[in-house]
């Protein structure tokens, strides 16, 4: 089988901009994909592209050039990032494309996501009764965590004060003030135990990824970024998920990114121990933490010391979220996970300025987690 590896990213600023289009925002990033890969886009045969709130994001083309080529629409909750890079890697991968784009737009309104629950296979009495906020799930879930494996309050402050200081650095990211852990604790509770500041909102922006065979890049890149493996997986019956109406009784059951990073993990013919860089779901500082454990970088209950001795900073043993996350660049659903892999791109290429990890890093890891209970993972390598 042919290897996918990306030659180009392009990355529009997270945050808000009134008057300006989701379109629009997705042919910027297109257009510093397509400059960043040295092609035009009538090179381009094939591409993908998400969004939640644009409802044909395939007539982006209309912004970039009426070429015929085939790009499709594709929307899977907070993994649709995850799902447009990996159809658009496999279309290389079995020889359809030499030469393909992933594209992520979004627009969100201000507040939460909110629906009707039947959108989701879900009756009403659990929007009624106010269940169907994710806020509220979130926060219930990192509190049975804490209790379960012994995380602090201020573990979770960390992890929010470590993202909004990576975000500092960011010169696309939305939030850009870092705060102290203090600060950060003095927010306002808003669904128990977490706070104002823990949580990442609902923004604009836009992202894109270019990828060609393996064999052709040299006519591009010297410093190609190989796909060795993409996976999604969604949720089993008994898990626990963001939308579940119920509680589950008995043997608990992995959750969707246990069964995608295992997945990932045996297709890479990579370990947990080789990942130098990784970008995880944070829509909550608590959400980091229990993805470091369900992606295989830690055990449950390690991250109380890991985060404490500074093993997620930039100049840590495993730096999490470089470019401030989430909470630091908000979450226009479509463009988030090729954000996340904007970022992994630059950390390998050596080219990420202020928030480059030390040495010489080899293998980056993006992982997605949203409704009704999916997830997606990338590893990435050299």
């Amino acid at each position: 089988m042919t290897e996918a590896v990306i030659i180009g990213v392009g990355l529009h600023p997270f945050g808000r901009f009134p008057g300006k289009p989701a379109m629009d925002m997705g042919a910027d990033a297109v257009r510093l994909a397509l400059a960043d890969a040295g092609v035009t886009w009538p090179q381009i045969q094939g591409g993908y592209v998400g969004s939640f709130e644009v409802a044909n994001p395939d007539a982006i083309v209309g912004k970039l050039g009426l070429t015929g080529v085939p790009l499709r629409g594709v929307f899977n909750g907070c993994a649709t990032a995850g799902t447009a890079v990996a159809l658009a890697a496999r279309a290389i991968e079995t020889g359809e494309h030499d030469l393909t784009i992933a594209i992520g737009l979004d627009k969100h309104p201000r507040g939460a996501f909110a629906a009707d629950p039947s959108v989701a296979g879900i009756p009403s009495w659990y929007g009624q009764t106010g269940l169907f906020l994710t806020t509220h799930f979130f926060g219930m879930k990192i509190n049975r965590y804490m209790h379960d494996h012994g995380i602090s309050h201020e573990t979770l402050a960390r992890v929010a004060s470590k993202n909004f200081r990576n975000a500092a650095g960011n010169e696309k990211a939305w939030r850009r003030t870092p705060l102290t852990p203090e600060e950060i604790l003095a927010s306002p509770v808003l669904n128990y135990p977490l706070r104002q500041y823990m949580y990442c909102g609902p923004d604009e922006g836009a992202a894109a990824l270019v990828l060609c065979r393996a064999d052709q890049a040299h006519k591009y890149t010297s410093t190609p970024v190989r796909i060795r493996s993409t996976s999604l997986r969604s949720r089993r019956l008994g898990a626990f998920e963001v939308q579940s109406p119920s509680f589950p009784v008995g043997e608990p059951v992995d959750s969707p990114t246990v069964d995608a990073s295992r997945e990932a993990y045996e297709r890479a013919g990579i370990g947990p121990e080789d990942v130098d860089v990784a970008q995880l779901q944070d829509t909550d500082a608590g959400s980091e933490i229990i993805h470091m454990a369900e992606n295989g970088l830690c055990k449950d209950g390690e991250q109380e010391r890991l985060i404490a001795e500074g093993a997620t900073e930039i100049g840590g043993r495993l730096p999490v979220n470089t470019d401030g996350g989430l909470l630091g660049n908000g979450e226009p659903i479509g463009a988030s996970g090729l954000r996340q892999i904007h970022e992994i791109v630059l950390q390998l290429r050596g080219t990420a300025g202020t928030r480059q990890i030390p040495g010489t890093p080899r293998v980056g890891y993006t992982h997605l987690y949203g409704a009704p209970g999916v997830s997606a993972v990338t590893i990435l390598s050299t």
